[in-house]
């Protein structure tokens, strides 16, 4: 059996001030990207990710920003002759996976993450929260959702023993509680701006669909694995109705894990900010390759490892 590589793309929470400010130094190709984003959602985007400011952690900004960064560093991937057999992102990083995949022109992907911030941060103003649940299965973590007052579920289920649960706020808090006297290790709030990957953002999901519309979908030239089925997508069709309801549904991220593996992927390459989905991996599989490019020096590693 050859060996399989799949592209990561981390979702919003990895961002920081700097990233990707070397690949933009560096490569041309990379600022063509941060030019692009930019003059596709109108402000300066390079700009937003290299200088000290305070939208970098407002949701509304940091998905155009983690886009653009990850797009731009696959950009220079793929001009340096790295390729993937798939790939998948975490939440807003999916479209860092369509990106990879070439599902549609990067003007409009840019469009879209930038509607997507928007309708996200507007459709629950106050009231939302989500916290990290360390130390308990799914399972029992969806029945303490279920029986706990007011909305609140599973939103992202990362990897074995970390589950991010979401929803109203007092909803969320008492589901903590009930969570630890379960037995949950710890419960961690999260420094978000709404509730994220549930029912309450289905708003938002309603108002990226009339920004769908307009939007021709190709088949991937790479299958990718989308958040709400943790399956392959090959072909254009689905796309638009995964997207609007990634953004209520849960991100079932350790089961498109588990399916990369269970397909023979052998060599993880996460895009990007950060080392989130490498941790992720590493504690359900011991055995690949999974290495992280944030920075030019992490690509020259990676491109000497390749030829050794």
């Amino acid at each position: 059996m050859g060996h399989k590589t799949a592209f990561l793309f981390p979702g919003q929470g990895a961002q920081y001030c700097g990233m990707g400010k070397d690949f933009f130094e560096t490569y041309d190709t990379a600022r063509k990207i941060y030019t692009l984003a930019g003059e596709t959602v109108g402000f300066d985007v390079a700009e937003l990710c290299f200088t000290e400011n305070d939208s970098l952690d407002i949701t509304e900004y940091t998905q155009i920003a983690m886009l653009a960064t990850e797009v731009a560093i696959l950009k220079v991937l793929e001009e340096k002759g790295v390729g993937a057999d798939c790939a998948a992102g975490l939440s807003l990083g999916e479209y860092g996976a369509l990106a990879a995949a070439n599902v549609m022109e990067l003007s409009e992907l840019f469009w879209l993450i930038r509607c997507r911030g928007i309708y996200m941060q507007e459709a629950y103003p106050v009231g939302g929260a989500m916290t990290v649940v360390l130390g308990l299965e799914a399972g029992q973590i969806r029945t303490v959702c279920q029986e706990t007052q007011g909305t609140v579920c599973i939103a992202n289920d990362n990897c074995p023993g970390q589950i991010v649960i979401s929803g109203q706020a007092e909803a969320v808090q008492a589901a903590s509680e009930n969570l630890k006297a379960a037995g949950a290790r710890k419960c961690i709030p999260l420094n978000v701006s709404g509730p994220f990957h549930s029912p309450l953002l289905s708003g938002a999901g309603k108002r990226l669909e009339a920004e769908l519309e307009g939007i021709r979908m190709k088949d991937p030239s790479i299958p990718y694995l989308s958040n709400v089925e943790a399956d392959y997508v090959t072909s254009g069709e689905p796309v638009k109705e995964l997207l609007v309801r990634q953004v209520s549904s849960t991100v079932r991220w350790r089961e498109t894990m588990e399916r990369m593996l269970a397909d023979g992927v052998d060599t993880f390459i996460e895009i990007g900010p950060g080392r989130t989905l490498t941790g992720f991996l590493k504690k359900m599989s011991r055995d690949v390759k999974a290495v992280n490019v944030g920075t030019v020096h992490d690509l020259e590693e990676l491109l000497r490892a390749g030829e050794g």
